[in-house]
């Protein structure tokens, strides 16, 4: 065992050396023998090893073991200055990056916060002396290590990547992790795969067109879309959650250069026939069915050429017209009873007749087409009976909220009829367009759970179902061509919509949806056990 005087001794002989002093092995041995003494000695034989490690290359391995044992000593003093020294070690020999990175990441386990944020500060400082490297040893423990190690390497790299200046992260450096990263998304948990995302998004090269592209890919993988056993369960609270969660992360980077269109064709083909059998948590009061037509709605916008579009088309239609319902009949061509009147559920029907006014566009056979009359005639029918009800209810909106200002529009009540008033101006304003002879594409509006960067669409004077004059071809109830001497009227519904209706929840994170692994750990949604 070595001695605090021998140490110094052994210090001034290795220092007055200089650059010859890799001739003084013995010296160095002897600060070596020091991590046996005692707590003094061996801090001290931690800082001198580090100091002089360059000079004796023979001697690396013994070296970097001796460090790591007090790195796992009992004092915490000794382990933060061993902490501190491997970085320094690094310095002068940043070909042992990796494997110190991977030392470190394993001591992100710590319960002491003090020893932790010295941890985490002494990876940070790794990048600095070689970024992939560090990296290299981060992954190693999240492809390699136990559960718990992985959570903490996931959740530094989630935190502090984006902290790493830019001249560190060069284009080869984030090729790197990009690579890694779709390692380990073979085999994630739902809130693993949240994590990876954010991480991945702040990723200059993932902030191009391709690199954007790349990570739809990957999320278009994560959600199963285009695999073999890729249907949609609509009854299974995880497979819905895991969809609706892989789809918001993929909204952002939606774009009219990278479109949504398998997004937005596995909707149409296996989401929307089932919409009303889809399942919601028992846990609270989240509408799983509204949720995922408001995503829709959203990469609606994005939708490129698809295959199919007449069928696909069909589907959302069908879906839509479960949510518009024709007038009510009677015998004896009275009014239905207000207590079986349907209930118009303004919510659905804004993120339903949006998706519809966007793909319509591309497809306008679909409604004007000579075979497809009598499809018009119907839908015609459904419009002119929604906007009559959506007029009153408009109506009763803006009565409710009038003279309100300040602190009284901040009440759950009037924030609930703000968003209310929101929903049913943007249906009738779509209303007025697919009114149009023939159904017009044109209007543009802002759906109401997103902020508006711009003016919203006026309010017209005349709204839909009602009169607009000699010019008005496209009114609703200017149509005389539908008498409905027939369908009786009835005096229209007050409305329903969702208390949720306002709100678009963009990462819950749940720990939900079933991630399923494709090997390895078999890592799922609700997360490892």
């Amino acid at each position: 065992m070595t001695s605090i005087e021998q140490l110094y001794k052994d210090f001034g002989v290795l220092a007055d050396a200089k650059d010859k002093a890799g001739e003084h092995e013995e010296a160095y041995l002897s600060i070596l023998n020091g991590v046996n003494g005692g707590s003094s000695e061996k801090r001290l034989a931690s800082q001198f090893m580090a100091r002089f490690f360059k000079y004796f290359p023979q001697l690396s391995e013994r070296a970097i073991d001796a460090q790591l044992d007090l790195c796992e000593d009992e004092d915490v003093a000794i382990r933060k200055q061993a902490i501190k020294d491997l970085v320094t070690l690094c310095k002068s020999n940043p070909e042992h990056v990796p494997r110190i990175s991977d030392v470190l990441t394993q001591l992100l386990q710590s319960e002491d916060s003090n020893e932790l944020s010295l941890v985490t500060s002494s990876l940070l400082n790794l990048f600095s002396f070689d970024a992939k490297g560090t990296f290299q040893g981060i992954f190693s423990q999240i492809l390699n290590g136990e559960d718990t190690l992985r959570e903490k390497a996931i959740k530094f790299l989630q935190n502090k990547v984006k902290q790493i200046p830019e001249e560190i992260m060069t284009k080869e450096v984030e090729e790197f992790v990009l690579e890694e990263s779709k390692k380990v998304l073979v085999d994630v948990t739902g809130d693993e795969f949240l994590a990876f995302m954010q991480m991945l998004s702040v990723l200059k090269c993932c902030q191009t067109v391709l690199g954007r592209q790349q990570l739809v890919e990957l999320i278009t993988e994560q959600a199963d879309m285009e695999s073999a056993d890729g249907e949609f369960s609509s009854t299974d609270v995880d497979c819905v959650d895991k969809l609706l969660q892989c789809t918001k992360q993929g909204l952002p980077f939606f774009s009219k250069n990278v479109h949504s269109t398998k997004f937005v064709a596995y909707f149409c083909d296996k989401v929307l026939p089932k919409l009303s059998e889809t399942a919601s948590p028992d846990d609270d009061d989240t509408d799983y069915r509204l949720e995922l037509v408001k995503v829709f709605a959203e990469m609606s916008t994005t939708c490129g050429d698809m295959e199919n579009l007449s069928e696909r088309l069909e589907k959302l239609y069908d879906c839509l017209l479960e949510y518009m319902p024709l007038p009510p009949l009677t015998e004896d061509g009275e009014n239905t009873p207000e207590s079986e009147q349907p209930k118009l559920e303004f919510s659905y029907v804004e993120s339903l007749m949006f998706a519809f006014h966007q793909i319509a566009r591309k497809e306008p056979q679909f409604l004007t087409g000579e075979e497809n009359a009598e499809r018009l005639k119907d839908f015609r029918l459904r419009l002119q009976y929604f906007a009559r009800g959506i007029q009153v209810y408009i109506k009763q909106l803006r009565m409710a909220l009038q003279g309100k200002t300040g602190e009284a529009l901040k009440t759950e009540e009037s924030k609930l009829k703000v968003t209310a008033l929101k929903i049913t101006n943007n249906i009738n304003v779509l209303i007025k367009d697919l009114f149009h002879n023939p159904p017009s594409y044109k209007a543009v509006i802002s759906l109401s759970w997103k902020p508006v960067q711009k003016a919203p669409t006026a309010i017209p004077t005349s709204p839909a179902g009602q009169k607009r004059g000699a010019q008005g071809d496209g009114d609703v109830a200017a149509k005389k061509s539908h008498s409905h001497t027939d369908r009786v009227l009835y005096h229209p519904p007050g409305g329903k919509f969702s208390e949720k209706a306002g709100t678009f929840t963009q990462n819950r994170g749940r720990g939900r949806g079933g991630f399923r692994g494709r090997g390895g750990r078999n890592r799922n949604w609700r997360g490892r056990y």
